[in-house]
């Protein structure tokens, strides 16, 4: 997660700053996979988060809402 997590970082800022864009830091891990899987199926419309999220499979998902979940 960490390694993915540099991409979403060029927006989402690492601090809990939410200037138009908002944090992922410390995200319910459920509520962060949802969020993505509804990206990825257009359910959510934002171009940029569809995008983004349909180039990560499952696994990555998880990962990354495992690791901004755990973060403060």
């Amino acid at each position: 997660g960490e390694y993915l997590a540099s991409e979403c970082q060029t927006c989402h800022q690492a601090g809990c700053a939410d200037e138009g864009i908002p944090s992922i830091i410390a995200w319910p891990e459920d509520d962060f996979v949802i969020a993505m899987h509804a990206y990825k199926q257009e359910l959510r419309p934002h171009p940029v988060m569809q995008m983004m999220a349909k180039r990560l499979n499952g696994e990555e998902i998880a990962a990354l809402a495992a690791y901004f979940g755990g973060l403060e």
